[in-house]
């Protein structure tokens, strides 16, 4: 298989659906001849023209209403912003229309659309631009949340997420772009809502997403050294969740750790802490543990940002002191 980038794995998903059905087209801030802020779109614009690679002014609501509008009335849009952070000012356009239109008109309508949005911390962008905003997403009935960790699985999430009828918020760590992974040739799918075991292990199962993946299985190596076997859970989908492949994990190794980048308080993580204490209860040796970051607005300061960030040590710490204490 091909090694390619993140970055690459996502253009190339983008333009074999565009090719495949002429619906699907790309609306955004520079998407155009600039190629995307992180070059994700680059050369599509060339290939497909301005009508179907469309370059917005700075309006967030609008890009959002403009694409939630025409997939009301049967494109595939493609709809990229700049940033999570920005997708703030287009919350009313996301949340109060595109996620409940498809309800509201009984299946009259259907919102097939994506929202494309870089998001995460770790490249000193500052507290407003450092946002992970997936729990805030997740918790909205009407929207799909995905959240690929590497290239294979967000070329193969991202071609299910545009041929999906719903709106689809899929989320891209900026941390990640240029990460290089091995990417099967030829058409495949990676299928919406449902988790993969990266790393089969029956000491402590670990549940992660997204860049904290990396992470994860950067620890799980350091911990088989010392005697440790960790099963590493990839969600790639929060919303709908695979809740079985997680409590099934737990059912197995009676340990759970929940590494998210996000905040630790309301967000994913606690989510799945209580799915594990309402179906896995009985089978936990020891309580549910999550590595997260610190509750601030993200520093820019380089030390103080990694500092705030889950990082491989904290991971290694929690795996011992829940391993200990079973």
């Amino acid at each position: 298989m091909a090694q390619i980038t993140y970055r690459e794995a996502l253009n190339q998903a983008m333009r074999e659906e565009m090719l495949r059905d002429d619906n699907v087209y790309i609306i955004g801030e520079e998407v155009g001849e600039y190629g995307g802020a992180y070059k994700v779109t680059q050369g599509l614009f060339d290939e497909f023209g301005g009508k179907r690679v469309v370059d917005t002014p700075i309006s967030e609501e609008g890009i959002a209403g403009v694409g939630i509008g025409s997939a009301m009335v049967g494109l595939r849009p493609i709809i990229e912003m700049m940033t999570v952070n920005f997708s703030l000012l287009a919350i009313d356009q996301i949340v109060n229309h595109g996620s409940k239109l498809r309800y509201m008109s009984g299946g009259q309508l259907q919102i097939a659309a994506v929202i494309r949005a870089p998001q995460g911390a770790g490249l000193q962008l500052g507290a407003q631009h450092s946002n992970s905003l997936e729990s805030w997403y997740a918790h909205v009935p009407g929207l799909k949340v995905v959240c690929p960790g590497t290239p294979a699985d967000a070329k193969g999430l991202l071609k299910s997420s545009i041929r999906d009828g719903n709106l689809v918020i899929f989320l891209e760590n900026e941390a990640i772009y240029g990460s290089k992974g091995e990417v099967p040739e030829g058409e495949y799918l990676t299928p919406l809502g449902k988790a993969d075991i990266k790393r089969p292990g029956k000491d402590v199962t670990i549940i992660t997403y997204s860049r904290m993946l990396t992470l994860v299985m950067k620890a799980a190596e350091q911990l088989s050294g010392e005697g440790v076997d960790v099963e590493v859970v990839d969600l790639m989908t929060i919303r709908p969740m695979d809740t079985e492949t997680v409590v099934n994990s737990v059912k197995k190794t009676h340990k759970a750790i929940i590494v998210e980048e996000d905040w630790r308080s309301f967000g994913t993580g606690g989510e799945i802490a209580a799915i594990l204490q309402e179906r896995a209860f009985d089978y936990l040796d020891a309580p549910v543990m999550r590595v997260a970051s610190e509750e601030v607005p993200m520093p820019y300061s380089k030390p103080l940002e990694q500092l705030a960030l889950p990082q491989v040590d904290k991971i290694v710490s929690a795996a011992k002191q829940i391993v200990g204490d079973g």
